[in-house]
Parts: structure tokens; sequence; C-alpha cells
């Protein structure tokens, strides 16, 4: 009797995982196909088949999801803001960060900007590198 609950919980696992783009459950597909071999092994130990399903989906988990990681963010492309963190720009009003003021120029896009120290003032036409952005401001050094 136990070996149709592993039965329908491989079918629901692996029905989720065809259904999604992302890997979800198919870690879970595995543990119910072993769970349902031991089903029949061991028909009247059902915690040993829960623990067989824990155990292997587990591993399976442990062992492929950093792989799996890799593989699939392999493509990941930068896009919007993402691609102006490294970029260099030119000041264009000089960056003085206890008075609020300064903007850059980065491929042809003018950003609020700001320094990583508030001491640290930027005249105008001064070439810097994006660090980070925060909000809607970027915060940048001297080349």
């Amino acid at each position: 009797m136990w070996w149709i609950v592993w039965l329908v919980v491989c079918v629901v696992c692996a029905a989720i995982e065809a259904a999604t783009p992302q890997l979800t459950s198919i870690w879970f597909a595995l543990g119910a196909v072993a769970a349902l071999v031991t089903s029949f092994i061991a028909p009247d130990l059902w915690w040993l088949q829960l623990i067989v399903f824990i155990v292997v989906s587990a591993v399976a988990v442990v062992l492929t999801r950093p792989l799996a990681r890799k593989y699939l963010n392999k493509n990941k492309v930068s896009v919007n803001a993402d691609r102006f963190v490294g970029a260099e720009g030119v000041v264009i009003q000089p960056i003085n960060n206890v008075l609020g003021e300064g903007q850059i120029k980065s491929q042809g896009t003018v950003w609020s900007a700001r320094t990583e120290s508030d001491e640290e003032t930027i005249d105008a036409g001064q070439t810097v590198v994006i660090k980070r952005i925060e909000g809607v401001k970027v915060i940048v050094a001297l080349k």
C-alpha cells in the first residue's frame, strides 16, 4: 500500500518540476523513487521508507544544487543599472557629500553621485569609477 503513496509523491513532484522553469522539486522526486523501491523491499516499514525519502532527497539537494546553480545561471546578463557598476564616468557637477551635490555622466546617462567618504570631494572634469549604486545615486571613487 505504501508504494502507492510514494508513486503519487513522485508523480506530483515530477509534475511540479515540469511546470516550473527552475529546479524546485526534482530532488524530492528522486527521494520518492528511492522510497518507492524501499517499499517493495520492506513493505511494512513505513518509517524506513520515510527515512530513505528524507536522506536521498537531502543528499540529492546537497550534491546537485550548487552544480545546477552554476550551470543554470551561466548566461546571466547584466541589465539596467547593473551594467554601470565598474564603469567610468566624468564628473559634470562637483561631488560634495556634505552639501549633497554632485553629478557624473557615464555611458551617456547622468547620475547623482556621492563619494564613499564624506570628507572626499571631487571636482568637475575628473574621471571616476562607479563602485556601487544606492537607490538613485552612484557611489564613486577617483580613477
